[in-house]
């Protein structure tokens, strides 16, 4: 599903994202990235979705080589890569049926399929009796169920979740990994990037650590190690 063969991303001032990166990442896998801060774990999620380009070595999503992706084709490539961020990306002034109707009103669906799939999503993640509600009338776990119900408007295979529990406490945290490890069991491939040691030793899933831009251990059931 996602493969990195020697992938390097350097930054301004020689600022090093990921040096030298090879990793593979099979259909239906759960996997979380870890790091510190600046072991390049963003890093690697965004070139994942293509928010970045990579100066060396070839990165290919679902059998589809993006390393050179033209800008043009970006928009068609997320639209099968679900994307979950820490700070949600809500829009305020749009109820939560409307928020996660956007994702499909700008890929044109029809009207008849919007009004019939997002009540779909929003019973996935639990919110089909506040679809009439704004964001800040909800919680903050609430509203990131509402941001995965999002990404999973285009069934995507991949969903790339980047600190999804950053800003929750540890009761939605653990809601919200829930629900993350309910959606792989329908076979979506996740990608959790964190730094939440609970969390991580909890799922006791495959650990990819990363340091200063290199991959240190690479474990199939893995703990936290930094």
């Amino acid at each position: 599903m996602v493969t990195l063969e020697h992938v390097t991303k350097t930054y301004q001032k020689k600022n090093i994202g990921l040096e030298d990166v090879s990793v593979h990442i099979a259909p239906g896998e759960f996997v979380s990235i870890v790091g510190q801060s600046g072991s390049g774990k963003t890093t690697f999620a965004k070139l994942v979705i293509a928010e970045e380009k990579a100066d060396r070595g070839k990165i290919i999503v679902g059998g589809w080589d993006i390393t050179h992706v033209r800008h043009h084709a970006i928009p068609t490539l997320r639209r099968q890569i679900g994307v979950v961020f820490q700070d949600f990306k809500l829009l305020p002034k749009k109820t939560l049926f409307e928020n996660v109707a956007f994702a499909l009103e700008v890929a044109g669906q029809s009207t008849k399929r919007i009004a019939s799939v997002v009540p779909q999503l929003l019973k996935i993640v639990g919110l089909e009796q506040k679809m009439d509600r704004f964001p800040d009338q909800i919680s903050g776990g609430e509203q990131q169920r509402v941001v995965i119900a999002r990404a999973l408007a285009h069934r995507p295979k991949l969903l790339v979740a980047d600190e999804p529990t950053g800003n929750l406490d540890s009761i939605n945290a653990q809601e919200i990994i829930a629900l993350l490890q309910k959606i792989n069991e329908f076979g979506t491939t996740v990608v959790l990037v964190t730094h939440n040691r609970e969390i991580v030793n909890m799922l006791k899933k495959r650990v990819i650590t990363l340091d200063h831009g290199h991959v240190i251990a690479d474990q199939r059931a893995g703990k936290y190690l930094l």
